[in-house]
């Protein structure tokens, strides 16, 4: 299956050793190799880079591990095609602009009959690609739209009660583990994806780190995978599985978390 990371954070971060971790999924070997991407959020806009091949054999991954932006919110995702040509078209995550600033979405699992979902209409917003995650991305945007229609964003409960709804609609279709933001929080939804070799398919489907890091404290990864400056700080990072040997919590079937500026604000059960 795919593999998700995002990360939040009080202060600009640079992501390093949670990136090479998760493009080593996508190196010689694994299933992963059908491309990768990040976007890096800068204010309201993104610094998106995507490739439709093997991860691990990224000059522009290792690159990034190095001289990528530092930045407070970030979603990374490295593919395994089920549905779609290997194309750039076809590799997340994908982003789109409303209410004035860019909205970045990344999926895990597979979504059968979202083509028919009678719940799940893209309305104006039509795919680039053929996945199936992109189309789920076009029917939250619909959704959205009716939001979003002021210079500043709706309120975050407004935001919370919709993407509840949207995991309901979605979760009958097929795994769906899924990371979007919206430039102000991070939204993700934990489900169920494919656990050992047996190709067992249940939670979790998302792990949670958080970490405070204190006025004092040595400045190495603090543990969790990205380059922490000095200076008392927090960090959530989200990912499909756990990334290091720190205390990562499991996302319940269904939870759906909320995250500002390293701060988990909401955790709520929406199966």
């Amino acid at each position: 299956m795919c593999e998700l990371l995002a990360l939040s954070s009080s202060h600009p971060e640079h992501l390093t050793f949670s990136l090479h971790t998760l493009a080593a999924r996508g190196g010689q070997g694994m299933s992963t190799r059908d491309g990768w991407g990040v976007a890096f959020y800068q204010d309201v806009d993104v610094a998106l880079f995507r490739e439709p091949f093997a991860a691990g054999d990224s000059d522009l991954v290792r690159y990034l591990e190095s001289h990528g932006p530092s930045t407070q919110l970030a979603i990374s995702h490295i593919r395994h095609a089920t549905r779609g040509a290997i194309t750039l078209a076809n590799t997340q995550p994908f982003a789109r602009e409303l209410g004035g600033r860019m909205h970045v979405f990344a999926h895990n699992g597979n979504l059968p009959g979202i083509d028919d979902s009678a719940s799940l209409t893209a309305g104006s917003y039509r795919p680039v690609g053929q996945t199936d995650s992109e189309l789920a991305f076009c029917a939250l945007l619909a959704r959205l739209n009716g939001l979003w229609t002021g210079d500043a964003p709706p309120s975050l409960d407004a935001r919370t009660s919709l993407l509840a709804t949207f995991t309901a609609d979605l979760r009958p279709l097929g795994p769906a583990n899924f990371l979007y933001a919206d430039g102000d929080a991070l939204f993700a939804h934990g489900n169920r994806r494919i656990q050992g070799a047996a190709g067992r398919i249940a939670p979790p489907g998302l792990w949670l780190l958080q970490r405070h890091c204190k006025l004092g404290d040595p400045a190495p990864d603090c543990d969790g995978g990205v380059a922490i400056g000095t200076g008392e700080r927090t960090v959530v990072l989200i990912a499909s599985v756990p990334l290091s040997d720190d205390a990562w919590r499991p996302l319940s079937e269904g939870e759906l978390v909320v995250v500002r500026n390293g701060e988990v604000l909401t955790q709520r059960l929406t199966a």
